[in-house]
């Protein structure tokens, strides 16, 4: 199995607990960028939250990608947008109602703004807001379904505890037509039904004349399942939730212990 391409997830993944970037993995990346692997960062996050890693990783150009919002966007360094897929405003007004049936906070975020319904911002929305860097906007549903904003992914928030309960809840008919994703404690996630981590890197690879077995795939949450899924070479983090693990080809280190560094030299280039 030649390894050509490596995606990485990021948080909980290429960074350490403290969101840092460490030398250990840089230095890994860069190494296999020498041996002609291309990186492509895969995130939950829209693109204004990967530049600055893709930045410091000097990745940019139009020959080089970023999954984004989870797979529902992909696109060049650049910004180019090379594949999106959006919700419509029936899928879209659908959630919205979900929302209030389930009680929690609830907010849409597209390629410049994260966009809230309730006045009483979740401490969770900010947070978020501060990590991808966007702006929190106030909106009602009308204005957003008048607007020309693609509604790209919309979360749901609340407390850990409740967000398990709803996603073990989740009625078989929403299922069914969007792809729901718990990718933190506090956030669950609804997106276009094709969209997934998993199936923009498929049609990536496609596009670069790859196949699963020339991918690696690096991930530790429930957003990361599909694309460890399809490499040839799936890697769930030490850190990883169980269901990474049950798919994964191996477990590397956790991310406090540079496992994306360790598993590109161990699987990758083979320096054992």
């Amino acid at each position: 199995m030649s390894i050509k391409l490596i995606a990485i997830d990021i948080d909980g993944t290429l960074l350490n607990p403290k969101k840092q970037l460490t030398e250990a993995n840089k230095e890994a990346i860069q190494n296999a960028r020498n041996h002609g692997i291309k990186i492509v960062l895969c995130s939950g996050r829209p693109l204004t939250g990967v530049r600055p890693y893709l930045k410091k990783l000097n990745l940019k150009g139009e020959s080089e990608y970023a999954i984004t919002f989870n797979g529902a966007m992909a696109q060049d360094a650049d910004g180019k947008v090379i594949s999106h897929l959006a919700l419509t405003n029936d899928e879209f007004i659908d959630a919205e109602a979900l929302s209030h049936k389930w009680n929690t906070n609830f907010q849409v975020e597209t390629t410049n703004s994260i966009y809230i319904f309730n006045r009483d911002v979740s401490k969770y929305s900010v947070m978020e807001s501060f990590l991808v860097n966007l702006p929190i906007k106030f909106r009602t549903v009308r204005e957003i379904v008048n607007s020309d904003t693609p509604v790209t992914k919309t979360i749901f928030i609340a407390d850990p505890e409740k967000i398990t309960k709803i996603k073990q809840n989740i009625p078989d008919d929403i299922l069914k037509k969007l792809y729901v994703v718990q990718t933190e404690p506090c956030f669950l996630e609804m997106m276009n039904k094709h969209a997934s981590k998993g199936h923009a890197l498929k049609n990536l690879a496609k596009k670069l004349n790859l196949d699963s077995s020339n991918v690696m795939a690096i991930g530790d949450q429930g957003n990361d399942v599909s694309m460890v899924k399809y490499a040839g070479s799936g890697i769930a983090m030490g850190n990883g939730i169980p269901d990474v693990k049950s798919v994964a080809n191996h477990i590397t280190k956790t991310n406090q212990e540079n496992g994306v560094a360790y598993a590109i030299n161990h699987w990758a280039l083979n320096q054992k």
